[in-house]
This record gives structure tokens, sequence and C-alpha cells, in this order.
């Protein structure tokens, strides 16, 4: 699970000109959101990216698992932000005002730039992988549950990065496999 946490300048007049390709990470093409990575970084005044792991996820389920990589996003910014505007979630042990937002990543330029931000941070994780876990295709369908995914996992098992909460390894291993 990777998260990330971006901090726009307010005083920018021309801001939705200078990001005017960014939006939800979910409605842009991979191509699309490496080319506007850099621009989010250079114009921002800063970005933090947090992480959860497989055997976080795996114990404390997905939800506790992204409200840990938001507030480690959090705290990897290089400035205290004065307040928060988060995707849909809330970060109870945070100690700063914040809003939840539903489809925040469609309404606020930030939400989608960190959205963007995670987004290419994990594929580039996830092609990372695929040297050291060959067979499974990580770089191809970065660790989502693909056809190309699944068989995989039914031809090799899982690899020591999958989160065994994860549908088809749940499935796979109550079927005794």
């Amino acid at each position: 699970m990777v998260a990330a946490a971006v901090i726009l300048p307010p005083d920018c007049d021309d801001l939705a000109c200078v990001l005017c390709g960014v939006r939800d990470s979910k409605l842009l093409t991979a191509r699309k959101r490496e080319a506007l990575f850099p621009l989010i970084c250079t114009t921002a005044l800063a970005v933090g990216i947090g992480m959860a792991s497989h055997h976080f996820i795996d114990r404390y389920r997905i939800i506790k698992a992204t409200q840990q990589a938001m507030w480690m996003a959090v705290r990897n910014l290089r400035l205290v932000p004065h307040c928060l505007v988060i995707d849909a979630l809330k970060l109870p042990e945070v100690d700063i005002p914040q809003r939840s937002l539903i489809k925040g990543d469609v309404r606020v330029l930030s939400i989608a730039a960190a959205s963007i931000v995670a987004k290419v941070f994990r594929d580039r994780l996830m092609i990372a992988l695929d040297d050291y876990q060959p067979g499974y295709g990580f770089a191809a369908h970065k660790g989502y549950g693909t056809p190309a995914h699944r068989a995989a996992l039914e031809r090799l098992g899982p690899c020591p990065a999958h989160r065994m909460s994860f549908a088809p390894l749940r499935k796979m291993a109550n079927s005794g496999r």
C-alpha cells in the first residue's frame, strides 16, 4: 500500500494551468502519470510518501493499512501542513485538522496530485519487484488481480511479497493448495 501527501503552493494564481493535466490517477494512462510526476514534484512545496507492508495489510486489513500509509506520507512531508484534505478517509490518530471528501481525487487538485505520485511510486516498486520475483509479471500487471497474475499464482504459488489476504490466495489456502 502506497499513499502520498502533496502540499501545493496556495499563492500560485495559475496553478490549475500549470497542473492542467492533473486528475485522479485512475483516469490517466501510465505514460501520462509518468509525465506529470516530475511536474507535480517540482511544483509542490512538499511531497511525502508512505507505505504499509503486505504483512501490515494481512494483519490489520486494507483500511487501517491505508490510514497507516497516509499518516506516514504526512510525516514524510518536509513541511507541516496546516490541515489535511483526504480522499474518503480520516486519520483518527492525527492531531492536524482534516477534512475527508468522497471522490476527493476527482474534486481537489492536491488529492489528485497525491494520487498520481502514489500510483507512479507504487508502479515503479512493482517494476523493480519483477526483477526479484521473476515469472509473476509484476512489471506488467503491477500486482493487480489480472488473469495473468492469477495464472502466475496458480503456476508458481505466492512469493514472499504477496499478501495472503489477497482473495485468490485466501481461496487457494482454503482449498488446501
